[in-house]
């Protein structure tokens, strides 16, 4: 790989950009990278939780063509963690480990989806223009290696429903707060967080580097081809779930002590 170019990996553009790449493992382009998000992910994680008793939670949804079908409302920490492709449905995660093994046999590789639910964020947390909070969980997790796409709420399954069908109506809460009875807005709403769950979903794209044979450059800019050779994974999503909790609670807890300067939502429970 020194002298070549991964196809569909970040080795022609940092060479373009900086004119050196760090071909051995990726430098910057690798998932690497993200064990200082983790750990601060950590401590922002902790935070939240002490002064306002958030929680975040990720889970594999999807690998490939295969989806899991999750209760977003009761999935808990227990469930995704019982098994190692993060995916909290028995059925689901034996058919997505199957998947995978049979991608790394073949010396392919598959992609898939995160979801994540975030309970108990007050409403008001976000801006109202620039710094939308579904702008700012879209910008933390779009600049996770290998994520490709963003929704929250419905998503882009809102195109195919009416207004009538889309919008949350209100209804009075137990607490004395408007509560909705949908969640199409995935709790967000011009850009600032209703109290109800934020729901989103990253998608991941398949590994970059594969044992397949693929046609190629190298840095002459002469045809030629590439066969990855050592420990590559074939699927990223099980790794993928600590790197989104993670952002999210970066993001979160940056909005939240935003949220202090303004004292809106009164004292932190």
């Amino acid at each position: 790989m020194k002298d070549v170019y991964r196809p569909s990996h970040a080795d022609y553009t940092i060479d373009a950009k900086y004119g050196i790449r760090n071909w051995q493992g990726g430098g910057r382009a690798s998932a690497r990278e993200t064990i200082g998000r983790v750990a601060a992910g950590a401590i922002a994680r902790k935070l939240l939780r002490e002064v306002a008793g958030v929680e975040v939670l990720a889970w594999v949804s999807s690998v490939h063509k295969i989806d899991a079908h999750v209760d977003v409302d009761s999935v808990t920490l227990a469930d995704v963690e019982a098994d190692p492709t993060r995916c909290p449905v028995p059925e689901s995660a034996r058919a997505m480990t199957g998947a995978i093994e049979d991608a790394r046999r073949d010396g392919d590789s598959l992609g898939g989806i995160v979801e994540c639910v975030v309970r108990n964020l007050p409403a008001g947390v976000g801006e109202p223009v620039f710094d939308k909070l579904d702008a700012e969980l879209a910008k933390g997790m779009l600049s996770l290696p290998a994520a490709k796409g963003f929704e929250i709420g419905s998503g882009f399954a809102a195109t195919t429903m009416t207004g009538r069908e889309h919008n949350d109506a209100f209804v009075p809460g137990d607490d004395g707060r408007p509560r909705t009875r949908t969640n199409y807005s995935g709790g967000v709403q011009g850009g600032i967080s209703n109290g109800e769950d934020i729901v989103f979903r990253t998608a991941f794209k398949p590994t970059a580097t594969i044992s397949s044979e693929q046609d190629t450059v190298d840095t002459q800019g002469n045809a030629t081809t590439l066969a990855a050779r050592g420990r590559h994974d074939p699927c990223v999503l099980p790794r993928a779930v600590p790197m989104v909790e993670a952002m999210a609670c970066l993001t979160l807890a940056d909005l939240w002590l935003r949220q202090q300067m303004v004292d809106v939502l009164g004292p932190a429970r």
